[in-house]
């Protein structure tokens, strides 16, 4: 991550609050810091009932320098309250930063699994954490692996996944070896302290596809994340078939390219892959997933939403980022993931409107929605017959100058898959902004295609037959009308929902909230 200076770098704690909770792009709904600079989450959790989130976090500026963990709970998933900062820099190991990891339950005692850096390299350290996971301390023996695995050239070592198997502690590590491909480095351990390595747990061969292509591996894997999709543990039988999976984000000589994942099965110390697919339509939107099974047994997962404007337009703006709502992660009948969004967050609707069910015909047919704001989460199911197009538009300006339209298209020979697609190129007047296409293939059987988009601001989540595409908009004319139209073909509305939401946070918030 490329460091970022700027004048405004130095912009005063209480002025930096209130740029933040001024500018009108930033996100209600949404998580985000209380300023300054955010990024992946970390130490995802549920800990005697109550979600934990921590963070990649600069409360100086929003930009990536000298980060901590910012740290906040919530008993729902929905709000959130801040804590005081986990983890921060200190003489030793993480000197130059607390970087990314995750929290397990070592027999009772909450500990902390995280990449320090220090003279631009980041070793694995830990720390323990107080009953309540507020007040934590960092190991004497940090880091406690000392180097990467020797006489290996590797691209970048940092990121962990930590769980227990067999009574031992296993690790991977995020990695990459020069000149073959992004890779996974799998320790073990009987204490968290003392590790040996086992070996890599698979090789990714960056020379396959093009660099532009968006399912491309590359040279180094970010925040691996491995699991079983259903039932059982890791290393068990599975009982009912569940594959293993192996999330990671695509990293390339600093840059943040997209989330992917392997299916296949976990054994022994190495992974069989089966398919690769992507984790999100939106790509580098959703970066640095992480997961977490909660109380309930669901799979839960964050994404940082990284933005798409300048790092000048950031620092002036008094904030950066944006995490994902939390997403269920569940098996498609066809075995790939599928995801919705937590089904708490329908506690912040209001102002339900519903729109008739109707059959629209020929291009450029279009519903009357009556729905409008910049808040909002809309349900819609609708069949397309073969060769149609419709078009969802969100936060469109009175004068149509501006729009971010949701496209779902069907092959005019019938066949099962067709495509989600978000249209930005009209999203803002801006020029300096992002505004590329996001698109993917989507499974709709007989053309039905059940949808959910949730518009926050300058953040936009879409839901189509569990397949996510998430990115970010930056509209400069305050639009808030909702379209709907057929561009090709006929398209069959069974439903449309749409509700607003609230915000998440009333009151202003602290930069560093106090220890009690």
């Amino acid at each position: 991550m490329t460091e970022i200076t700027h004048p405004l770098a130095t912009i005063p704690r209480d002025e930096l609050l209130s740029r933040a909770e001024a500018d009108p792009l930033r996100p209600r709904f949404h998580f985000v810091s209380p300023a300054g600079w955010l990024n992946d989450p970390n130490g995802v959790s549920q800990w005697n009932g109550t979600y934990h989130l921590f963070y990649q976090y600069n409360p100086e500026g929003a930009f990536h320098h000298r980060i901590q963990w910012g740290h906040a709970t919530s008993a729902d998933l929905v709000t959130w309250t801040d804590q005081p900062v986990a983890l921060e820099p200190s003489a030793g190991p993480d000197a130059e930063g607390c970087w990314s990891g995750v929290l397990v339950n070592d027999d009772g005692t909450p500990t902390l699994v995280y990449s320090g850096r220090f003279e631009d390299k980041e070793l694995p350290c830990v720390a323990v954490g107080s009953p309540d996971l507020l007040n934590w301390t960092k190991d004497p023996g940090n880091p406690v692996i000392g180097a990467p695995p020797a006489g290996v050239d590797i691209t970048a070592y940092r990121d962990h996944c930590v769980w227990r198997e067999g009574g031992k502690w296993r690790q991977l590590v995020g990695s990459g070896i020069r000149h073959l491909g992004g890779t996974a480095f799998l320790y073990e351990s009987s204490d968290l302290r003392s590790w040996d390595y086992l070996g890599p747990l698979f090789i990714g061969d960056a020379s396959q596809g093009d660099p532009a292509d968006t399912d491309w591996t590359g040279t180094m894997w970010e925040c691996v994340d491995l699991f079983r999709a259903g039932q059982g543990s890791l290393g068990s039988a599975p009982a009912d078939n569940s594959p293993d999976v192996l999330v990671f984000s695509a990293w390339d000589d600093g840059e943040t390219r997209h989330p992917l994942y392997w299916i296949g099965r976990y054994a022994g110390d190495t992974f069989e892959p089966e398919a690769l697919h992507r984790l999100d339509y939106g790509g580098r939107f959703f970066y640095a997933p992480q997961s977490f099974q909660d109380e309930s047994g669901r799979r839960i997962m964050f994404g940082w939403m990284q933005e798409g404007r300048s790092d000048a337009a950031m620092v002036e703006a008094g904030w950066s980022g944006v995490m994902s709502l939390p997403r269920v992660t569940t098996v498609a009948k066809d075995g790939t993931l599928a995801f919705s969004p937590v089904p708490e967050i329908a506690k912040l609707r209001s102002d339900h409107v519903s729109v008739p069910a109707q059959v629209l015909v020929g291009a450029g047919t279009s519903v009357t929605t009556g729905v409008s704001g910049n808040q909002l989460d809309l349900e819609l199911d609708v069949q397309l017959a073969p060769g149609a197009e419709v078009r969802l538009g969100v936060l469109v300006s009175a004068d149509g100058a501006e729009e971010t339209v949701i496209v779902l298209g069907r092959a005019a020979d019938g066949a099962p898959t067709g495509t989600l697609r978000l249209d930005r190129t009209r999203s803002s007047l801006n020029p300096a902004v992002d505004v590329e296409d996001k698109s993917g293939p989507l499974p709709m059987t007989d053309g039905r295609v059940r949808l959910r988009v949730l518009v926050d601001r300058s953040a936009v989540e879409i839901f189509a037959n569990g397949k996510p595409l998430t990115a970010r908009i930056y509209p400069t004319l305050g639009g808030e009308r909702v379209t709907l139209a057929a561009t090709e073909g006929s398209v069959r509305l069974l439903s449309f929902d749409a509700w607003t939401m609230a915000r998440v946070f009333d009151e202003t918030r602290s930069l560093l909230p106090e220890r009690k």
